[in-house]
């Protein structure tokens, strides 16, 4: 059943097509991957859909309903949440600070942060459950700033989760680690998106995270969708490969890796 659908998605930027007609439909429980080099539109789309930038034109349906003109705090009481590429922490608060904050928010008791969230025993006891579900827990009471990158990358995508999202978008979750960071990052993440059946929609660069995280890839090319399909088929991709690495052949991503 289909969780989101984009019909003639339009959003420019002066002459830049950053989003350009795109019909996409997500549907639930999938895992996505939105690829395309850099200027492609993936991030402009991810802000349009979680209502960081409003469309010029066109439509988004979301369980069913036109979410089109509704605002970022609307989606996200809706059940669209994101997390972003350059973290979105409170830096001068602890992990679990921030975490609690983002659950304050949602239930609506920001008036209330007068009374912290350690004598609030629900918030106190959910913070901790998703720190312990994000590999975080030993990192409670560390600082956010002093968190490493990895770390910090995993507590935004919990501030994220901890919105009890249906749907989830993760702008590269992985940039500016190291290449056996990734691993775990995605690991961690996806077994809570698995264990969960949320539907996730991750922006990225990095093929080999794509591949094998993927139920589908959508490849993006100047605002518009080029391909679309199951990471065998993308794969295979001719056309893909020459967008994405500047060479094609049926076995280029493989002479990539």
């Amino acid at each position: 059943m289909a969780l989101l659908e984009t019909v003639n998605l339009k959003r420019y930027f002066g002459e830049t097509r950053a989003v350009d007609n795109v019909s996409l439909t997500i549907d639930e429980g999938e895992f996505v991957s939105v690829v395309g080099p850099n200027g492609a539109g993936k991030t402009s789309l991810c802000n349009v859909v979680s209502g960081n930038l409003m469309a010029e034109s066109g439509q988004i349906m979301f369980k069913g309903v036109d979410v089109t003109h509704a605002t970022a705090p609307e989606r996200v009481k809706a059940g669209i949440a994101r997390s972003f590429q350059l973290v979105n922490l409170f830096d001068d608060l602890t992990a679990f600070d921030n975490v609690s904050l983002a659950i304050f928010s949602r239930d609506d008791k920001t008036r209330n942060l007068a009374k912290l969230a350690h004598l609030d025993e629900a918030v106190s006891a959910e913070a901790d459950g998703i720190l312990g579900q994000f590999g975080l827990a030993a990192k409670r009471n560390e600082l956010a700033r002093d968190l490493a990158q990895g770390e910090r990358k995993l507590l935004d995508v919990a501030l994220a989760y901890a919105l009890r999202p249906k749907l989830l978008f993760l702008d590269e979750p992985t940039s500016g680690v190291s290449t056996r960071d990734k691993g775990q990052i995605m690991d961690t993440i996806a077994a809570v998106v698995r264990r969960d059946r949320l539907t996730a929609v991750i922006i990225e660069h990095d093929m080999d995270v794509v591949f094998k995280y993927s139920d589908r890839i959508v490849v993006m090319h100047q605002g518009a969708v080029l391909a679309q399909g199951t990471p065998d088929a993308i794969r295979t991709n001719e056309q893909v490969a020459l967008i994405l690495l500047g060479s094609s052949g049926p076995d280029a991503f493989s002479r990539k890796e």
